[in-house]
């Protein structure tokens, strides 16, 4: 959602600098974060994070996830994440076949390997 140094996510995540310090280093040692040196004019250099392909790519489960919380987790607090297409149009999570044919949850089988 567009933040990426450091003080903006503890500001808006409201949790201590050791906490956040953990899951930002966990994720970028997952590879779905990079760590970028950037420096304002006047200042120490500085560092922030942006979000690798692979982090792009699990948009799509956190997408997934913030639809399933709202539908079985409704609470008084909503997040206010939506997710929409280049026109604005809202867009969803769903599992689809070859044919682009969107599938219920009762045709949708798991196996392994």
């Amino acid at each position: 959602m567009g933040t990426t140094r450091f003080s903006d996510f503890r500001q808006r995540l409201g949790i201590a600098s050791d906490v956040l310090t953990d899951r930002l280093a966990g994720l970028v040692e997952r590879g779905l974060l990079e760590r970028t040196a950037y420096q304002e004019e006047g200042s120490r250099t500085r560092t922030e994070y942006r979000l690798t392909p692979a982090g792009h790519d699990f948009e799509v489960v956190l997408g997934a996830l913030g639809v399933w919380g709202r539908e079985h987790l409704a609470t008084d607090e909503d997040s206010g994440v939506r997710y929409h297409d280049a026109a604005g149009r809202p867009v969803r999570v769903a599992f689809v076949d070859e044919d682009g044919r969107v599938l219920t949850g009762d045709e949708v089988t798991v196996s392994r390997g």
